[in-house]
C-alpha cells in the first residue's frame, strides 16, 4: 500500500495566506466609485436635499391623520355571536 500524501502544515498556511491576499485585492479593485445620482423633490422640500424639475409645481407634503375607529366598544366578544354573557 502507498501513504497518503498529506499537505504539511507550512504549505497549507502559505495557500490560505496566498488565497486571502487574492480576494483581498480583488476586493479592492472591484470596489464600486460612488453614484452621482440626483433625487428629484416628491414635495416640498421632501426628500431633503432634492432637486426641484423645471416645469413642476410642488406642493406642502400632505399631513398624516390619525386613524379613525368605527363603533369603538362594539367588538368586545371577538366578533363571535354567542349566547350568554358577553366578556
Amino acid at each position: 500500500m502507498h501513504p497518503k500524501k498529506r499537505l504539511s502544515i507550512k504549505s497549507a498556511t502559505v495557500a490560505g495566506i496566498a488565497a486571502s491576499s487574492l480576494l483581498g485585492l480583488a476586493g479592492l479593485t472591484l470596489n464600486p466609485a460612488p453614484a452621482n445620482a440626483v433625487v428629484y423633490c416628491q414635495y416640498v422640500e421632501y426628500p431633503a436635499g432634492c432637486v426641484a424639475r423645471a416645469g413642476v409645481v410642488l406642493r406642502p407634503r400632505p399631513v398624516a391623520r390619525a386613524a379613525v375607529r368605527h363603533n369603538a366598544g362594539g367588538n368586545a366578544n371577538g366578533g363571535v355571536n354567542r349566547v350568554g354573557a358577553g366578556r
